[in-house]
């Protein structure tokens, strides 16, 4: 059984295989607990772009270390989920790319 509804894979990744309206209402759903603060969803998004190094979301933000790791458990308790589970990452970075 393919994958992929309605025929082979695009080039694209892995979200060319769901449809970008399902797509981006899923992350707009799993990202509503922080709608209203654009520091965390940045701060989230940056932190999963640098594979979760303090240090590096840091420097690319120009913040403290100490300022990522308190917006990192922030996000983590809004959105009521484990940020060291890789899955969860995986599905937040999903969320982001397309809300």
């Amino acid at each position: 059984m393919p994958l992929v509804r309605g025929g082979p894979a695009r080039a694209g990744g892995v979200g060319s295989l769901v449809d970008p309206a399902e797509a981006g209402a899923h992350g707009r759903a799993l990202l509503a607990p922080l709608e209203g603060t654009p520091a965390l969803l940045e701060t989230l998004r940056v932190w999963l772009s640098l594979h979760g190094s303090w240090d590096r979301t840091a420097v690319a933000l120009e913040i403290h270390r100490n300022t990522v790791r308190q917006r990192i458990a922030r996000a983590g308790a809004l959105l009521d989920v484990d940020l060291g589970d890789a899955d969860v990452r995986m599905e937040l970075w999903f969320a982001l790319k397309w809300a």
